[in-house]
């Protein structure tokens, strides 16, 4: 009789067994949908984010276009023509803003359609202003011109469009913004702070230049360089560069598109993936620059956090999955160190 109490019961074992069993699956099936219901959850965050962006870049694009059809109505009073123009062109900076800004959640479509389209506004605004405002008659002077020899230029603004070796269009911001243009063999300095901020910058047609801008710009336009150094301050919108060979860029910007460039240096901060078009030869590294002041500027510009962008670089004419062989990190044993342009008239520091 005290044997069979002794016995151990067999069938409560079993139920036991197949209690901890029964809770074992409802804890992997509740962590299973608590899972499929966070995934939803980030799905559903990011198509929101993407149709929220697309409202706004929607709305942004119908303004615009309603101001380019203005121009037509205000031709009849040249000079508003000007102020007009720009304030178009800012509302295209601030688009591209947007996009920049947003471009790390948006699908590669959605980025590549917005850019169109932005491309698609600056084209129209090109024509329309290439159109209406007058160009100046070109006259010979009798008065000879003394030639600058000095180190430092002066930022100059021009009026006349600038000629485009390569076809008949011309760029709306190299022709009324100021900039630095047709140089060879110089040191080009310019200093934007406070009241001495500009909107749109442009550097044309240099040869063998070095060009050093302290402070802010809203836009930065780069054409035809050839062997020269470019160190830029934070630039608050966006940044293009085209047709550029065997040069050194050092610059912060929320966007930056690089079109034909050759054999070049990028030392870049940047809030979105750095774009390349028909390039090659091309290496990136982070941002090296310094001047005095230059982190309150950063911070002014919402640039003075290290994204890491500046190694995520997107080839649009490379489609495959595997690296584009067009561009590259650059080795850290042959990178510039930090490069100082606090003192404009002497040499750059290099530490």
């Amino acid at each position: 009789m005290d044997d069979e109490m002794e016995k151990p019961n067999v069938s409560d074992d079993r139920e036991v067994a197949l209690q901890k069993k029964h809770l074992s699956m409802l804890e992997r099936l509740s962590k299973r949908q608590q899972t499929r219901s966070d995934n939803s959850n980030s799905e559903s965050s990011s198509l929101e984010s993407t149709s929220s962006f697309l409202s706004r870049f929607s709305n942004l694009k119908t303004s615009i276009e309603s101001q380019l059809a203005q121009s037509r109505s205000i031709s009849s009073d040249p000079p508003q023509l000007k102020p007009h123009f720009q304030k178009i062109s800012e509302s295209i900076s601030d688009l591209e803003k947007l996009v920049a800004e947003n471009s790390y959640f948006l699908p590669s479509y959605d980025v590549r359609s917005s850019l169109k389209t932005i491309s698609d506004l600056k084209q129209s605004l090109d024509n329309l202003s290439s159109e209406l405002i007058p160009k100046k008659k070109f006259a010979f002077k009798s008065k000879a011109t003394k030639k600058d020899n000095k180190d430092s230029v002066i930022p100059e603004t021009k009026q006349s469009p600038v000629p485009n070796r390569d076809s008949d269009k011309t760029i709306f911001a190299a022709r009324d913004s100021p900039g630095f243009r047709n140089k060879a063999g110089e040191v080009l300095v310019g200093e934007f702070r406070g009241s001495e901020e500009v909107g749109e910058f442009n550097v044309s047609d240099l040869d063998s230049c070095e060009v050093r801008i302290i402070g802010c710009v809203r836009a930065l336009f780069v054409h035809r360089l050839k062997g020269c150094k470019v160190y830029v301050g934070p630039v608050t919108g966006s940044i293009h560069i085209e047709e550029v060979e065997g040069c050194v860029f050092v610059m912060a910007s929320h966007q930056i598109r690089i079109h034909g460039a050759r054999t070049s240096d990028f030392y870049l901060r940047v809030r979105s993936r750095p774009i390349i078009e028909d390039s090659n030869g091309v290496r990136f590294a982070p941002y090296c620059l310094s001047y005095q002041g230059i982190e309150e500027d950063l911070r002014g510009a919402g640039l003075d956090a290290e994204t890491g962008n500046w190694a995520n670089v997107d080839d649009f004419l490379w489609l495959r999955a595997v690296q584009s062989p067009n561009w590259s990190i650059l080795p850290e044993n042959e990178r510039i160190g930090i490069v100082d342009i606090s003192n404009l008239k002497n040499g750059i520091e290099e530490i």
